[in-house]
């Protein structure tokens, strides 16, 4: 059973940055593709990024491509999203999540991810 577990959020003003992180255990990176995902109040949730690091592909949607870079250390089993140039359209809960790696998907496909953390809550504000 794959558990995440998120940290790193917290309150910052439009501009301002924050590196979220996400603590993976129960399965090596490698076997995994790493998703994060945000939820807005009366929003569904998003996909945001996503990093598979058997072959080190990583996405992005359009809304934060080019402003957060996401990043993993196998040693510490963590994943990282750093986001840079924040606005309050940024704000909402940040869910860590994984399904197992399928090397054949497509770029844009944002489904299976099974296993979820608890959420780390971000707000963009002045």
């Amino acid at each position: 059973q794959v558990q995440l577990v998120e940290s790193g959020g917290g309150l910052v003003q439009p501009g301002g940055s924050l590196r979220l992180s996400c603590v993976v255990s129960g399965f090596t990176l490698d076997d995994l593709t790493i998703g994060w995902f945000r939820q807005a109040p009366g929003k569904e949730r998003e996909g945001v990024s996503y990093i598979s690091t058997m072959n080190g592909k990583t996405y992005y949607s359009e809304s934060v491509k080019g402003r957060f870079t996401i990043s993993s250390d196998s040693a510490k089993n963590t994943v990282f999203l750093q986001m840079n140039g924040l606005k309050g359209d940024d704000s909402g809960v940040y869910y860590c999540t994984a399904r197992w790696v399928d090397l054949y998907r497509s770029d844009d496909d944002w489904s299976d991810f099974g296993s979820w953390g608890q959420g780390t809550q971000v707000t963009v504000s002045s």
